[in-house]
C-alpha cells in the first residue's frame, strides 16, 4: 500500500439543518491532506445511532483506508456516534481511543471509539475543531503503520 486514503464523516444535526458550519470536518480534511492522505470522500450525517452506523458501514464498504468522524462523542442526548460505530466495528482498537482521550483534560469527556471494519480503520473525534485535530494528532504518527498491517503490507517490525 503506497497511497494513504481517508474519508471524513461529520455527525451533526446542526450542519444537516444548516444552523452550524462544518469547521471540524474541513479542518480534518486539511490536516489529513497535509499528513499525506488523499481524502477521497467527505460526508455529513445527522446525529443518531442508526444514522452513524449506516453511514460508516457504507463508507467502509470496499474501502482500505482511514475513516475519521467528528461529532457526537459527548454526553448530549443525541451524541450517539460511539454507539453507531460500535454496532458496525469488526474489532475495537482501544489503544488509539485512549491515546486520543489523553490529549487534554476535556478529552476525558470523549466517548469516542476506534476500530476496524473490513480493511477500514475508523476513529471517532469530538465535534469541536480543536478537539478533532488534537485527537487526530495524538495518533497520526502510527496510522500509516496500522493501515499497512491491516492490508498485509510488509513492515519493519
Amino acid at each position: 500500500m503506497t497511497d494513504l486514503e481517508a474519508k471524513v464523516l461529520t455527525v451533526s444535526d446542526g450542519v444537516i439543518e444548516g444552523t452550524r458550519d462544518d469547521t471540524s470536518g474541513r479542518a480534518l480534511v486539511e490536516r489529513l491532506t497535509a499528513a499525506g492522505f488523499d481524502v477521497v470522500d467527505q460526508q455529513v450525517v445527522a446525529d443518531g445511532r442508526e444514522n452513524v452506523g449506516e453511514a460508516l458501514a457504507e463508507l467502509a464498504r470496499d474501502f482500505a483506508g482511514l475513516i475519521v468522524t467528528t461529532g457526537g462523542t459527548g454526553f448530549g442526548p443525541r451524541d450517539l456516534t460511539p454507539e453507531g460505530t460500535k454496532i458496525i466495528l469488526d474489532r475495537e482498537a482501544p489503544g488509539l481511543a485512549e491515546a486520543m482521550r489523553m490529549v487534554n483534560p476535556l478529552g476525558r469527556l470523549s466517548r469516542g471509539l476506534a476500530g476496524t471494519r473490513g480493511r477500514a480503520l475508523i476513529l471517532n473525534t469530538p465535534g469541536s475543531t480543536a478537539g478533532a485535530i488534537e485527537c487526530l494528532e495524538a495518533v497520526l504518527d502510527v496510522l500509516p503503520h496500522a493501515l499497512r498491517l491491516m492490508h498485509g503490507t510488509p513492515t519493519s517490525h
